[in-house]
């Protein structure tokens, strides 16, 4: 996901992306742990995407940015 996508998403979309990927986060470290993980690098990227959602939520919160 792209900053300019999160921006241009909705607040329950934001809530929703947001959820969704936080499981996605559980079920990939659950498959790290039991050594089933075949892309290592999509935890970072599910991480990422996870920041980007928390920083749009924020910035709306704080009045930064409107949608």
């Amino acid at each position: 996901m792209k900053v300019k996508e999160a921006k241009e998403m909705s607040p329950e979309e934001l809530k929703k992306s947001l959820d969704d990927s936080k499981d996605e986060l559980f079920r990939l470290k659950f498959q790290l742990a039991t050594g089933q993980l075949d892309n290592p690098m999509r935890i970072r990227e599910v991480k990422k995407d996870i920041a980007r959602v928390k920083t749009v939520i924020r910035q709306r919160e704080l009045g930064i940015y409107q949608a």
